[in-house]
């Protein structure tokens, strides 16, 4: 007997910890080797495992191909949740997927990952996908039915909008009872639309509601949605696409509004700072200081200090302090016995800021260039930082050949402090300035330099 208990109590266990499987094949054949299983927590990817990607051949709709396929082992803890296969640095390199304690298999075309997967095993990611077709589908009718009548709101075709409304709302009602009980009930939920009972005459009352419903049914303390792109998507579509003007300042004024609305229905702190640095990141693409700044200084510096994340605040900060549109960061120099600062020079309309060096062999070639240039531009100044690990050599070229420029001297080379707060990590680098000291241009080269001077 006691056998026979010990018996069923390790197959019990056994089955309560049994590992599961995640198989993918991609077609066509892709040129890499390597896969990284992470887990999405939050806007964040946590590493789970990772594979070699071996040549393989399968059977697509009857005839044998050469697919890239990888299989991955989870660990028995693995959680529930959203997962990410990453095959490529580059580009929509990955794959999302859901798992639920069940062997996962798929295949998909490398170049358009999440358009083209198709599972061949996962009851649940199954059920998921084939919701996403059926509610697409009806959706995408309703829609066409009220788009013919804002542009023709004669048209009497309220009887064919009824009819497909109820479609809409018994494919929802289905896939919805369908998916109780399991990890993708709350997506199939989320995605539903709220639709109106009457059809819209007004383009303007069209978009007005769905900018007022676009939220309805999301729920931004569900830990399944909170941990996937689902949120971040809505949240995307939302502040670029759903609030959209072609005029730059009201642009400016509605990104501001929709991040105030959506952070607003985020009462979770932790989360709110992972989405307010996840904007800051997006912004960052377009280069939108105004917003980087207002989401720094309306947001992100408001919260409680244990959650600030120094490194990343200082990261940004410095990243964008001499991006086009700043002021330079301050500097000071002694020059012929005068303490100067570059905030109050005052002795040009327009400045060249170089950083080069007597060691450089490229800012042999182009300093003399610039010098001979900057003769012909009575309204400017040159203020040549010089980036050296002693004194000597500068001090002999500067005093031979750069009479008239403002001549700084930075010790430490690649370690000092202004050509830090710069990142200037090469030489020479160009940046040039206005009278108040606003970086106007970043010159890749002098020639790009002398281009747009002239210009000016």
């Amino acid at each position: 007997m006691i056998k026979k208990l010990l018996s069923i109590f390790i197959l019990i266990s056994t089955i309560s910890h049994a590992q599961h499987t995640i198989k993918g094949a991609m077609s066509p054949k892709l040129k890499t080797d390597w896969l990284i299983l992470y887990r999405l927590e939050g806007t964040k990817q946590v590493f789970v495992n990772n594979t070699t990607i071996k040549t393989d051949s399968i059977v697509i709709s009857g005839k044998k191909q050469a697919v890239s396929s990888f299989g991955i082992q989870l660990p028995a803890s693995a959680k529930p949740g959203t997962y990410r296969a990453t095959y490529s640095l580059e580009g929509a390199g990955f794959v999302d997927f859901f798992y639920n304690k069940e062997d996962v298999s798929f295949i998909f075309n490398p170049e358009y990952p999440q358009q083209s997967i198709a599972f061949s095993s996962s009851l649940e990611n199954k059920l998921y996908g084939n919701y996403m077709v059926a509610i697409s589908k009806v959706q995408q009718k309703l829609d066409s039915i009220q788009v013919e009548v804002l542009k023709d709101p004669t048209l009497d075709v309220k009887e064919n909008y009824k009819n497909m409304l109820k479609k809409v709302d018994s494919v929802q009602a289905t896939y919805e009872a369908a998916a109780q009980g399991k990890y993708i009930s709350p997506f199939i939920k989320a995605s539903a639309r709220t639709n109106p009972k009457e059809m819209f005459t007004s383009i303007n009352a069209y978009i007005d509601n769905i900018k007022i419903t676009y939220f309805d049914g999301l729920d931004f303390a569900n830990e399944a949605l909170v941990n996937s792109t689902f949120l971040t998507n809505r949240i995307l579509d939302y502040i670029f696409y759903i609030n959209f003007s072609e005029d730059e300042n009201e642009q400016q004024k509605l990104y501001k509004l929709s991040i105030e609305t959506i952070l607003a229905k985020i009462n979770s702190v932790s989360y709110k700072r992972d989405i307010i640095q996840f904007l800051i990141e997006q912004f960052e693409e377009s280069k939108n200081l105004a917003i980087i700044d207002y989401l720094f200084e309306k947001h992100y510096n408001k919260l409680p200090l244990a959650l600030q994340d120094g490194k990343f605040k200082e990261e940004k900060l410095a990243l964008f302090a001499t991006a086009i549109g700043r002021i330079a960061p301050d500097f000071s120099w002694q020059e012929n016995g005068r303490n100067l600062k570059l905030s109050t020079l005052n002795d040009a309309e327009t400045y060249v800021l170089v950083f080069w060096s007597t060691s450089c062999s490229h800012c042999l070639r182009e300093i003399p260039e610039l010098y001979t240039y900057m003769k012909t531009r009575a309204n400017a100044k040159v203020i040549a930082f010089a980036l050296e690990n002693d004194a000597f050599v500068w001090e002999t070229y500067t005093t031979k050949n750069l009479n008239g420029w403002h001549n700084v001297l930075g010790l430490n080379k690649w370690e000092n402090k202004t050509a830090r707060t710069y990142q200037v990590y090469s030489t020479p680098t160009y940046l040039i300035l206005d009278k108040d000291k606003k970086i106007i241009a970043k010159p890749n080269a002098i020639h790009d330099a002398k281009e747009f001077l002239e210009k000016r």
